[in-house]
């Protein structure tokens, strides 16, 4: 399994990312998976999930009505669009199905 997430940069407070995370080896359809952020010197925080068993969509109360989780099954292919960014949603953001998890891409917003 290889999660490879990318679309990352750095943005001023209230634009947009779209970030995407691309599967090999691995069918989204199939798991539970997460977008989980690491801000520095914190844990990891819970960000969203799709669940196969009723497939539901949540997220974290930080981020509900913001960021939209959707996933493209013909590109294997997982994305998290992130409106109105905070400076407190600067962190590293994970594609997981915390059996495995992508190398993360940086998201930094500041003015």
């Amino acid at each position: 399994v290889q999660l490879v997430e990318s679309g990352g940069g750095m943005v001023q407070p209230g634009e947009s990312l779209r970030l995407s995370c691309a599967a090999s080896n691995f069918t989204f359809s199939t798991y539970d998976i997460y977008w989980v952020r690491q801000a520095p010197g914190k844990g990891p925080e819970w960000v969203s999930s799709f669940e196969t068993d009723g497939g539901t969509t949540n997220y974290a109360d930080s981020v509900k009505g913001r960021f939209t989780m959707s996933r493209d099954n013909a590109k294997n292919t997982l994305y998290l669009h992130m409106n109105n960014l905070k400076p407190e949603d600067t962190a590293l953001y994970y594609c997981t199905t915390y059996l495995d998890w992508g190398q993360g891409t940086q998201v930094t917003v500041s003015s």
